[in-house]
């Protein structure tokens, strides 16, 4: 076969000019202030093309004690750029004796990110929003990037990835001044499920997996994931109020 007929290979064949073998995806990450800190929230899945590629992949990490990274876009890609990130953050507080400033780790990533650029070109892009909160300053920061490593700072609540804008419209009704940190991970969870709703590539809870979202919480006392435990105990509370209000989503 590999002599006579090698295109009938998969890995005989050759790709048309300009197009990518297909790569898993992720999607929706949602991010929001709250009373003393910011939360940042991803759903679990990937997906490739019109394929389900992971329902338990995690999107959202901390990049160190006191910020958190998420990421959509080019899973293996991202992935790989958060280790980077952990690994370029850890190693400057060795070697200085201190933590960057959050500033200087929204620069750090906003380079990466542009590093990427011509991988981005080929679509195999990642695109991550970044948040934490500096000691000293009473409210956490969220920090948005394009393609190119612009790098932009958002006020309130932000979201990324193909769900991001029904994701978005929850946000902007949800979010107050003065949440606290068990009312953000309501607003998270319930930004998540509208997202899920309309969106095929965001995962919604699935209570059949117990599969929740990775949500990580930052305060003056560190990132923080939320226990699955928690989690549960908020999407069935989302879940039987919408259910008893007899609304279709």
């Amino acid at each position: 076969m590999s002599r006579s007929h090698p295109g009938l290979l998969p890995f005989g064949r050759e790709l048309p000019a300009g197009s990518m073998p297909a790569t898993p995806h992720g999607t929706t990450i949602v991010a929001l202030t709250f009373h003393g800190g910011v939360l940042m929230a991803g759903d679990r899945r990937a997906t490739m093309g019109s394929m389900i590629a992971n329902r338990h992949i995690e999107k959202v990490f901390p990049a160190d004690k006191y910020s958190v990274l998420g990421i959509a876009g080019t899973a293996g890609i991202a992935i790989d750029m958060v280790r980077l990130f952990q690994v370029e953050l850890e190693h400057y507080e060795k070697i200085e004796g201190t933590l960057l400033s959050l500033e200087g780790k929204a620069n750090r990533l906003g380079a990466m990110v542009r590093a990427n650029l011509p991988m981005a070109l080929q679509g195999l892009s990642v695109v991550p929003l970044f948040a934490g909160i500096e000691c000293g300053e009473p409210a956490g920061r969220l920090f948005s990037y394009d393609v190119t490593g612009g790098r932009y700072e958002e006020l309130e609540h932000h979201s990324v990835g193909s769900g991001s804008v029904f994701a978005r419209g929850a946000l902007k009704k949800l979010w107050r001044p003065e949440l606290s940190a068990d009312e953000a991970v309501a607003v998270a969870v319930e930004a998540l499920i509208d997202a899920a709703d309309d969106d095929s590539a965001t995962g919604g809870p699935d209570l059949i997996r117990q599969l929740w979202p990775v949500i990580y919480t930052v305060t003056h006392d560190g990132a923080a994931r939320v226990p699955q435990e928690t989690l549960a105990t908020v999407v069935a509370g989302i879940l039987s109020r919408r259910s008893a209000e007899r609304r279709e989503a």
